[in-house]
């Protein structure tokens, strides 16, 4: 297959450089094109010098006919912004994987109420792909326009699947506490993210209601193909990158053999054991933020405590990589024919 030409519009935040990274070590990719109104003219390098004898691009404000000139289009940016050059790449035959919000849900007005404005584009919304490959990969290979899961999403439903699908809890009362690092607020300046702000600290927020339930129910919702009612409570924790999801489930029957320890715990690899990008854990393991920093990987657990009714699930991943550009990249294997794993195979960073 010929090389792949791919264009990254909104390339300053952290899921640009993100991509800009795992993209950089592609055999089959070449990042032809990267966008910044704000930075147009700056060489990549200046801004990013980690990316110093990997790029030999500048900034450039974007351009349509330059994008539709790319066989892929990533869009880094703000809620809000693909809206407006999605639809005419798309009537141009490009391939366009979103990794914000703006194609996420099949509802509208409920978009609308989340992010606070107008849809620009409801059609093209019904027809987004939704890229969790988990559950989707026969989809993806033929979506022309991807909508990349959001974070927390990404690591709550991986984390429920398995239960619901195999209809062993309850689909209401599921609860998420899930806690992200500072960089899932993306690369902004704001007074509760600065270091003597955000360090030594440890608190929620949005515990009234965070934009991403709606995204984590209705995948869930499709799942077991009737209503699923989640109390999801986000946490800020002070490191720059990783979330950690503790989920919390209801047995129906607790006395059911497939719901003891062993049973669930093979439920799982059996869930996941042909899929490279989750892992789940030995039984009785926590598995750690670190173990999954700058991967493509979903570490797993799950656990009965004391045998009781509920069943606690613990998933970790990086946000800015399963929980946006990797899976990114990930999606645009699949939707290329490519091997999954291309680009995508180093370990975590450690320490």
């Amino acid at each position: 297959m010929s090389v792949i030409k791919a264009a990254i519009v909104g390339g300053t935040g952290y899921t640009g450089v993100e991509l800009l990274r795992l993209l950089s070590g592609h055999s089959q990719v070449e990042v032809s094109a990267i966008t910044s109104r704000a930075e147009a003219g700056t060489p990549v390098t200046e801004l990013f010098p980690s990316l110093r004898g990997h790029y030999d691009l500048k900034f450039s404000a974007p351009d349509v006919d330059e994008l539709a000139r790319c066989d892929v289009v990533f869009f880094a940016t703000p809620h809000g912004v693909a809206q407006a050059q999605v639809p005419d790449l798309v009537a141009r035959g490009v391939r366009v994987i979103d990794l914000s919000a703006d194609f996420r849900l099949q509802d509208i007005p409920t978009w609308e109420q989340w992010y606070g404005q107008q849809h620009a584009c409801p059609e093209l919304a019904a027809k987004a792909v939704y890229g969790l490959p988990e559950i989707n990969r026969e989809q993806i290979g033929g979506a022309q326009l991807l909508a990349c899961p959001g974070c927390y999403p990404t690591a709550i439903q991986l984390g429920f699947i398995p239960l619901l699908e195999a209809g062993l809890v309850e689909s209401s009362g599921l609860i998420a506490n899930a806690a992200s690092g500072a960089s899932g607020a993306g690369r902004q300046a704001k007074t509760d993210l600065l270091f003597a702000e955000n360090n030594d600290s440890f608190r929620a927020y949005a515990a009234a209601g965070h934009r991403h339930l709606p995204e984590i129910e209705q995948g869930l919702s499709q799942v077991v193909g009737g209503n699923v009612d989640l109390t999801f409570v986000p946490h800020l924790l002070p490191m720059v990158r990783g979330i950690h999801a503790t989920l919390y489930a209801k047995l129906k029957n607790p006395a059911a053999a497939e719901a003891t320890q062993e049973a669930l715990q093979a439920l799982f690899e059996q869930r996941y054991q042909a899929e490279p990008f989750v892992d789940v854990m030995p039984a009785g393991s926590h598995p750690q933020t670190r173990s999954v920093r700058g991967t493509n990987m979903c570490r797993l657990a799950v656990l009965r405590p004391q045998g009781r009714d509920t069943v606690v699930v613990l998933s970790v991943i990086d946000n800015l990589a399963k929980g946006a550009s990797a899976q990114a990249v990930q999606n645009m294997n699949i939707m290329f024919g490519l091997n999954e794993n291309q680009g995508l195979e180093s370990p975590a960073l450690l320490p």
